[in-house]
């Protein structure tokens, strides 16, 4: 008796600020998808599991991004369903969800990171504090978050000190700014793909930058030594071998003028839109959209078939 096709359903929506984001990204991956797969695309609209998932015969595609998206917390209730998803695993993406433990795994892992200080927002240091151990020029963010949402970058103590006097309620890391190229690197089973580059008009990727047509440049191979592009790419891979990752993520660095590689962040669960970065550095290494989502989604299929974690 023949095993009927499982169905990939792609999730998207969300209830987190990226949520338009991720409706988009849900858009375009359903739509690749289903050019090998039948697919379904359903839009989260509360944090709980879907209703009608069936462990039998649906696989998870997710593009939920940020919280109950890449915290691990849409991955441990799949988990306990039963249900098969892509991408990684509940225990991983609670890790590089948190900026300050990212940070710790993949230093012990050789991989350079800036210095930074984390702290709630109700015991927050003072700029003279901040200046002192990091200094004059910050880079305030929230401790797990996504998408640039609350990014500060701080030029000087006065700006730094009108950042401090704004923060929300939350967790919060403050970096050391390191001046440089920002890159970022796809990850596809562990082995990094091209090496992108990313020019803000305005100097800082923030979330406008990121979503604003036409407000950055992303070079597609990266204009690099061919020494860089090895380092920027072994380093991403120690990272995603460090945090535990599983299929695929999306890392980004920041490359000084000394060319020295510090890691910014881990995205587990990156945009997926045919424009997107995630995909403008699998282009770079011949995969066409539709083939990386197939690919993005191939692991997951094999754990199904052969009914393993």
């Amino acid at each position: 008796m023949t095993t009927p096709s499982p169905t990939i359903v792609v999730l998207c929506g969300g209830v987190s600020a990226e949520r338009e984001v991720s409706l988009g990204s849900g858009r375009a991956s359903a739509l690749a998808l289903a050019r090998s797969f039948p697919t379904r695309l359903v839009d989260v609209g509360e944090a709980r599991l879907p209703a009608g998932l069936d462990p039998a015969r649906d696989v998870i595609f997710s593009t939920l991004h940020g919280t109950f998206g890449e915290d691990g917390a849409m991955q441990s209730l799949l988990d306990a369903a039963g249900v098969h998803y892509a991408g990684c695993d509940a225990a991983s993406s609670a890790l590089t969800f948190d900026k300050e433990r990212t940070k710790q795994a993949v230093a012990a892992a050789g991989v350079r990171v800036a210095a930074g200080v984390s702290f709630p927002a109700s015991r927050r240091p003072t700029t003279a504090e901040l200046v002192a151990r990091l200094g004059p020029e910050v880079v305030l963010k929230p401790r797990a978050s996504g998408s640039s949402v609350g990014l500060a970058v701080c030029d000087d103590p006065a700006g730094l000190e009108r950042a401090l006097a704004g923060l929300a309620d939350g967790e919060w890391l403050a970096e050391q700014r390191i001046r440089g190229r920002e890159l970022t690197v796809g990850l596809l089973n562990g082995k990094a793909m091209g090496v992108v580059e990313i020019v803000p008009q305005t100097g800082t990727f923030d979330y406008t930058s990121k979503y604003t047509k036409g407000l950055t440049q992303y070079l597609a191979p990266a204009p690099l030594s061919d020494a860089v592009t090895a380092a920027a790419q072994s380093a991403a891979e120690r990272a995603f071998a460090a945090c535990g990752c599983r299929d695929y993520a999306r890392i980004d660095f920041m490359l000084s003028p000394r060319d020295e590689l510090f890691l910014l962040e881990i995205n587990t669960l990156p945009g997926m839109k045919d424009t997107s970065l995630l995909p403008m550095s699998a282009r770079c290494a011949g995969l066409d959209f539709t083939e990386l989502v197939r690919e993005l989604v191939s692991p997951a299929l094999r754990r199904f078939r052969g009914g393993t974690r």
